[in-house]
């Protein structure tokens, strides 16, 4: 059987008014003495003991019944009682039976009840029809809803080359580099689609019960970002590529570039070089020159004390030699067989088989792996991972510096952001009614002044300009969130010695080794380095 809330009605007789009271059937909910106490005293009844009114209500079986006073001469229509949720979205209706010569409500009084409570949009007269027909009293109906706003959906670009800087390279069974297939370069054919533009799709806005508009979010757009060497379709929505060469994106942008080739040593017979694309390098780049591209570098030989400066990825098959002088930098990884004596700076990750008295930098991690692996003297820095098969030496020796995790600028600058975000959100959240009762009087045709006019495009301008703050901060704040996520995990590896004469430091927590450990990670926990094993 269908279950029925809990309800009440009015008897209207000679010795004056009876509150009925009805149970719940079948589950249905019980009646709360707040909505029959406000019921009461909205109609003049008053003269019953609270106490027997709460024995009615909690009655499971039966209806009871109870004196309220003396009758006032007017029967008690069938009524209704709006309730508008928080969010006026919905408009909730409880209804309450007549007395025994009341008047029934119709469809049309039931309208003109929500109307008089200015709900406009979204009225539901199948639900209206459905109350009418069964009459339950004391349950919501919902018989107005407001209309949704539709959210824009952004645009987004679909690339069809390798785009994610952390592909590592190959490697061979026994740990070491495959420097002959490095996997690591996308390399494209002339005419190949590089990338296609999915546009847009505009948002439309909603409104609620009352007619007030509702602002989805807004759709961003973006459009291609490209290069020289590189095709636009008619409709701007596809790039292809005019030439067979490598790909790469570096800031939003596609570059393609085919291959400056030196076939020697950069050395007095060639000067340095300087190329809008990738850069290959048959032998060595000798002390004292400098190798710039916009792409990526590829050195079969050595680098010597040189410059070396890549927007994209730098390969040197044999290492890295800077002997005291050198220093090499890289937007994206560096891969080579070894670094010494030398500066490197990645803006991804760093694979090499040993580090000797460097200073080494890499935004994500620093991988010395291979047969000996081994770090000793210098400074070693990484966003997240520092993993080596030894650091530092049984013999003593230069002292050996590893930090992994995240700069406390980083930390503070993020917390700053975090409270702009918050009073950005306060003060659009101020600004927001008087654009809406604005646009609701504008829709009425209302006439309005000069002045008032002038006031309300300050306030939209205003409005507009914090929403676009509040958008970049957001952008920023999740870019330093991620690197904060990413200084949790930290550590530093170690899969066969350390040695005293090494500090780690975690973040903002340091620890001097003061004693060999083997298999041994390094991780921050509770505010201090812990040393767990591999």
């Amino acid at each position: 059987m269908e279950s029925r809330n809990g309800y009440f009605k009015l008897d209207v007789g000679e010795m004056g008014v009876l509150l009925r009271v009805c149970p719940p059937e079948n589950g249905g909910k019980p009646l709360e003495a707040r909505e029959v106490l406000e019921y009461l005293e909205k109609r003049g009844y008053g003269s019953f003991d609270k106490a027997e009114l709460n024995r009615a209500l909690s009655a499971k079986e039966g209806v009871q019944r109870l004196y309220v006073g003396e009758w006032n001469g007017y029967e008690e229509n069938e009524s209704m009682a709006v309730n508008i949720s928080l969010d006026k979205m919905l408009a909730f209706c409880r209804f309450y039976p007549p007395s025994s010569k009341g008047r029934l409500l119709t469809e049309a009084d039931i309208i003109d009840e929500l109307r008089s409570y200015q709900v406009q949009v979204g009225i539901n007269q199948e639900e209206i029809r459905k109350f009418l027909k069964e009459r339950q009293y004391c349950v919501n109906y919902i018989l107005a809803k407001g209309i949704p706003p539709v959210n824009g959906k952004d645009a987004k670009i679909e690339y069809f080359f390798n785009t994610n800087l952390n592909l590592r390279p190959k490697k061979n069974a026994d740990g070491t580099v495959n420097y002959h297939d490095l996997n690591t370069i996308s390399h494209v054919e002339r005419g190949q689609l590089l990338a296609k533009l999915h546009p847009a799709v505009p948002g439309k806005p909603g409104k609620d019960v009352f007619g007030g508009a509702i602002q989805g979010r807004q759709e961003k757009s973006c459009k291609l970002e490209f290069g020289n060497n590189i095709t636009l379709s008619d409709d701007k929505t596809e790039i292809t590529s005019d030439v067979t060469g490598h790909a790469s994106l570096v800031n939003g942008k596609v570059f393609v570039a085919n291959v400056f080739e030196v076939p020697a040593d950069v050395d007095n017979t060639t000067g340095d070089v300087f190329y809008d694309g990738n850069v290959n390098i048959k032998g060595n780049v000798k002390s004292g020159f400098s190798v710039r591209a916009k792409g990526d570098i590829v050195i079969d030989g050595v680098v010597e004390a040189a410059y070396l400066s890549a927007g994209g990825q730098i390969i040197v098959k044999r290492g890295i030699n800077g002997k005291g002088r050198g220093k090499v930098e890289s937007k994206s990884n560096v891969i080579t067989k070894f670094i010494e004596n030398s500066t490197v700076v990645a803006g991804g990750f760093i694979e090499t088989g040993s580090i000797l008295h460097s200073r080494v930098s890499a935004g994500i991690d620093i991988r010395v792996s291979g047969k000996r692996g081994f770090v000793n003297g210098g400074v070693i820095r990484a966003g997240s991972l520092v993993e080596a098969q030894t650091i530092g030496s049984e013999m003593g020796g230069a002292h050996t510096s590893i930090e992994v995790g995240v700069d406390p600028e980083v930390k503070e600058r993020h917390g700053v952001l975090q409270e702009k975000m918050e009073e950005l959100q306060k003060e659009i959240a101020k600004l927001r009614p008087a654009l809406v009762n604005f646009q609701e009087r504008l829709q009425r045709k209302e006439k309005i002044s000069p002045e008032r006019m002038q006031q309300m495009q300050g306030i939209a301008k205003a409005f507009k300009e914090k929403q676009q703050e509040l958008a970049a901060s957001r952008l920023e704040y999740q870019e330093l969130h991620g690197q904060i996520q990413m200084s949790h995990s930290a550590k530093v590896a170690v899969k066969g010695s350390i040695y005293p004469g090494v500090s780690i430091t975690i973040s903002d927590v340091s620890m001097n080794i003061k004693s060999e450990r083997s298999f041994s990670k390094f991780i921050k926990e509770k505010g201090e380095i812990a040393v767990r094993s591999l």
